[in-house]
């Protein structure tokens, strides 16, 4: 199979031809602004997912993370956590060190309706 036709449209262009085809099917809104292939046979074949990405990048989303990696994998913070079945709650690492805490810091724990508020002895109060 050749690579996607080098007229296909990006940036601007793309927004705006995409926006002109508004009625149309998105495969067919593929291969008018040039995301397909035709392979040795003569058969056509639309690169959605060519076609997708660059949408993506005509607007401008940043999908990729920005945040410096340590080169090791895992999991990235998602600022969920839930009771563990000894009744446990564990925020880990990731988010501690975000916080620049330190093994041996306190904290002071006040209990709402719904909510758990924790506060660092010796912190200063932030204004929000």
């Amino acid at each position: 199979m050749s690579n996607t036709n080098p007229n296909a449209l990006t940036g601007n262009e793309l927004l705006d031809k995409v926006r002109a085809l508004e009625g149309l099917p998105k495969e067919e809104k593929a291969r008018e602004c040039g995301y397909y292939t035709v392979t040795k046979n003569g058969v056509e074949r639309v690169n959605m997912m060519k076609f997708l990405n660059a949408l993506i990048d005509a607007e401008g989303i940043e999908l990729d993370s920005k945040q410096p990696s340590n080169g090791r994998g895992g999991r990235s913070a998602s600022y969920r956590i839930s009771v563990q079945s000894n009744g446990n709650l564990l925020i880990g690492a990731a988010y501690t060190k975000q916080m620049g805490l330190n093994p041996g810091d306190e904290f002071e724990i006040s209990l709402g309706r719904k909510h758990i508020h924790l506060k660092q002895v010796g912190a200063e109060e932030e204004e929000l």
